[in-house]
């Protein structure tokens, strides 16, 4: 217990003078750090606890049958940068801050993250009645060698059930001329099949890539980008509860039209300007077959720095 702050961790769950942390709480982000550390200490049963209590939606979409996420899986593949800062995403208490500021705002449905920051957020107790998508191939990293090689670092299909989290995302990279692109395909529909067996939502990011002066970079043409969702869409035993998450590039009408499954649309680097960023968004939004939003770093770290700003934003395009 933190008498200066009046923050505790009791039970697992971090609260400031006895109600849990709201989005809007004052408490300083080291203060907050230092009860999740506590009780990863102390009681570190203390995150399935809140796990298993966790209320849930009866169904991700809900009866609008559109979605509006906020992404933070970024760290997990070694991945800081926003906005011109390398180590922008590097201090994880101003991170939870940003999100918890996020979650708070009316529309947004849930989070992305990898499992180190959902069990942050679940011991913060924001995480009630949200969509929580834990991402699961994280060793691709940023900037390695064997980035294509993406493995199965972080979350499997029987841990995201096990959690009652509510779905699985898996980045998939193909890069024709990288032979470990087969393995990570392999892995993908694996878990896309995992998941749905346990009746979860597979979110599945799909790129076409290539190596640009040793480093890979995304091609986002329309027809990479037709390409890379033909070859998503087929992932796995079955695609019933298969969703993607795409860019928007140049004529998104001929790239969402090649699939039948729900996308939502992600928000990629901090855009230099917002209000074209959200016009692309609400054009794309108009696609039969786009479902929302998956947004992180324009999100949480937007060149003015108002998250509350930017997200109220990214709602009102939906």
């Amino acid at each position: 217990m933190s008498v200066e702050t009046g923050v505790s961790a009791e039970n697992g769950v971090i609260t400031e003078n006895g109600t849990s942390v709201p989005a809007r709480a004052a408490s300083a982000a080291r203060s907050r750090i230092a009860a999740l550390t506590e009780t990863r200490v102390r009681r570190p049963e203390a995150i399935a606890e809140a796990a298993a209590r966790r209320p849930r939606r009866s169904a991700p979409a809900g009866a609008t049958g559109r979605l509006m996420i906020v992404a933070a899986d970024h760290p997990a593949r070694g991945a800081l940068a926003a906005g011109g800062d390398p180590f922008a995403m590097a201090d994880r208490g101003e991170l939870l801050d940003r999100l918890c500021t996020a979650l708070d705002r009316p529309g947004v449905d849930g989070v992305l993250a990898a499992p180190d920051i959902v069990e942050d957020l679940l011991l913060l107790g924001v995480l009630d009645g949200k969509v929580v998508i834990g991402s699961m191939n994280r060793g691709g990293l940023a900037g390695a060698s064997f980035e294509i090689d993406d493995r199965f670092t972080a979350y499997s299909a029987d841990a995201i059930a096990a959690s009652r989290l509510d779905g699985g995302k898996v980045l998939l990279r193909v890069d024709d001329d990288d032979p470990a692109t087969a393995d990570t395909l392999e892995g993908c529909a694996r878990a896309v099949s995992a998941l749905a067996g346990h009746g979860l939502l597979a979110m599945v990011e799909p790129f076409i890539s290539r190596r640009v002066d040793g480093r890979v970079r995304n091609v986002l043409t329309p027809e990479a980008m037709i390409r890379a969702v033909s070859i998503a869409s087929a992932l796995g035993t079955t695609s019933a509860r298969t969703w993607l998450k795409v860019p928007v590039v140049p004529d998104m009408e001929r790239v969402m039209a090649a699939s039948t499954l729900p996308a939502l649309l992600l928000g990629g680097e901090v855009a230099d300007d917002p209000r074209a960023a959200l016009d692309g968004w609400r054009r794309a939004l108009r696609l039969p077959t786009v479902r929302g939003l998956i947004v992180g770093r324009s999100l949480l770290y937007p060149r003015d720095g108002d998250v509350a700003g930017a997200v109220d934003a990214a709602v009102d395009a939906l």
